[in-house]
């Protein structure tokens, strides 16, 4: 198996790897867009928890970790791996998808409004 990096892998190389393990397990006749929405809340909730009751300087402290980073390396990995296999499922276009949404956030989060505020864009 060719080892992957951010750098060198693209979006369509990880989906094809996850439809492949997907597919290889028969797993497609679970993957419904219900049970992988619900699927990707759990793993999220699990990167949530290895930091939960840290403020936020306190989890960086934990996400650089050595101990820990392992850990929340493979739950960062299943959040990516359900989403990829719920656009394989549902046929979304993830870089579309991004570029259209970025678009939609430019908009409602101008740099001259929103630029070092953490306010919604409602109160920009």
């Amino acid at each position: 198996m060719k080892s992957m990096t951010d750098a060198k892998t693209t979006v369509a190389e990880l989906r094809a790897r996850v439809l492949a393990f997907v597919h290889e397990r028969d797993w497609e006749q679970f993957h419904s867009p219900k049970n992988l929405s619900m699927a990707l809340a759990a793993e999220s909730g699990e990167l949530m928890e290895h930091f939960l009751w840290s403020d936020s300087p306190a989890s960086q402290a934990v996400a650089q970790d050595p101990k820990k980073r392992p850990a929340i390396e493979a739950e960062i990995a299943d959040v990516v791996i359900y989403a990829l296999e719920f656009a394989n499922i549902c046929g979304i276009d993830l870089a579309a998808a991004i570029e259209t949404k970025m678009a939609a956030n430019a908009k409602k989060y101008p740099v001259e409004k929103a630029r070092g505020r953490s306010d919604k864009y409602t109160e920009l």
